[in-house]
């Protein structure tokens, strides 16, 4: 599916619940739900800076694809970056870098997040727009 496709289909999912507790709580779900790093990648060099809690973002490359996988010590920034994962993992590096993360907008995140909360989404995309980066890079080499 491409990352279209997917940010639509956040849009809508968001479009059921009313209120924002309703949607925190659905944030919260999907950080349940993501497959969690390693405790290897656990480590400082993973580490989003800028956030207001702990959020570890590891990547592999596989088959001209990039796979995220995250955790962090926050259920809310755990469900943000479960989303981010969602729309990018499993995306090839192209499209990841040219990502515009409309959906972001379009279910008002930024403005329901506190300002360090919305820095560190900020840098989780950041870095892992940079992990794309990197991989392309190397691969065609």
């Amino acid at each position: 599916m491409h990352i279209k496709e997917i940010e639509e289909e956040i849009v809508s999912e968001f479009s059921l619940f009313d209120d924002w507790m309703d949607k925190y709580n659905y944030i919260i779900e999907v950080g349940k739900s993501i497959d969690t790093i390693d405790e290897q990648y656990k480590k400082n060099q993973y580490l989003i800076s800028g956030c207001q809690s702990q959020v570890w973002v590891h990547a592999e490359y596989k088959d001209g694809k990039v796979y995220f996988k995250a955790d962090s010590d926050a259920l809310i920034t755990k469900g943000i970056v479960g989303l981010l994962i969602r729309v990018l993992s499993g995306q090839a590096p192209d499209e990841i870098i040219n990502a515009d993360m409309a959906f972001i907008d379009k279910i008002g995140l930024k403005e329901h997040l506190s300002q360090t909360r919305s820095n560190g989404l900020v840098n989780m995309i950041k870095q892992m727009k940079l992990y794309a980066m990197a991989f392309k890079a190397k691969h065609q080499a």
